[in-house]
């Protein structure tokens, strides 16, 4: 028959007591005096534990260089000669 009235049951994180903790507000092992609150496994994970999205590797796009583009278009004005190039353009915006 299990005991109701003696509140919760508890085993000591340092000496593995079994204890209740008698309704008090602080769950004290009756054998150590350790709080049982201060349980290691009742503690948040530290930062050092890595989350499984986190494994995942980020990508990051390569900025590309906007001087090696501005010469190319440099190059491409320099091989029409400047009469050929608007005649060009207006044929073809004729038709």
């Amino acid at each position: 028959m299990p005991a109701k009235d003696l509140g919760n049951k508890y085993v000591c994180f340092k000496c593995t007591t079994k204890f209740y903790d008698m309704k008090k507000p602080d769950p004290l092992c009756p054998k150590c005096g350790a709080d049982q609150r201060e349980s290691p496994a009742l503690k948040a994970p530290s930062e050092g534990r890595r989350g499984r999205l986190s494994s995942i590797p980020k990508v990051i796009e390569p900025i590309e260089p906007e001087e090696p583009a501005a010469e190319a278009e440099e190059e491409e004005l320099a091989e029409f000669d400047e009469d050929e190039e608007p005649a060009a353009e207006a044929e073809e915006e004729d038709i």
